[in-house]
């Protein structure tokens, strides 16, 4: 059971970066003030879905990697906390910033800059979250062990 919440929340949470990271980068270059503003809107309140997923997914893999030193395992490890710093620390902070911004129609230097950060940040962690859902596919046996 604890295998089965360990992949929904870790599927609800790359997805819904997924789409804030899409949903962005689509608005920011087709879409009118207005619509950057909704979508940041909408990234502010997926963060009350996206934080208890992110923490249960977390906390599920501590548990069930607690004793495993494998090479797979090792490296969900070493992601994981950089995941959750690169959450708290820039794309949370930066989603509440944006969204303000947005709200205002402050469409100014500050917000592309923190935008792009925002953007390369979310890139890092779909890169970090997808390497360990690989990892964890090969753990489980879903898939074949690179050679």
């Amino acid at each position: 059971m604890k295998k089965r919440i360990h992949a929904i929340a870790g599927g609800i949470g790359f997805l819904m970066i997924l789409t804030f990271w899409a949903s962005t980068a689509i608005s920011e270059l087709f879409g009118s003030h207005e619509t950057i503003a909704a979508v940041k809107g909408w990234i502010l309140s997926g963060m009350f879905v996206l934080i208890p997923a992110m923490a249960i997914v977390g906390g599920s893999g501590m548990a069930m990697g607690r004793r495993r030193k494998d090479p797979p395992a090792r490296a969900k490890k070493k992601r994981m906390p950089i995941i959750a710093m690169n959450g708290l620390l820039i794309l949370l902070p930066a989603a509440w910033f944006l969204a303000g911004k947005a709200a205002a129609a402050e469409f100014d230097s500050t917000f592309y800059i923190i935008q792009t950060i925002e953007l390369i940040a979310g890139a890092a962690n779909l890169t970090m979250m997808g390497l360990n859902i690989r990892d964890g596919l090969r753990m489980t046996g879903r898939i074949g062990r690179s050679k």
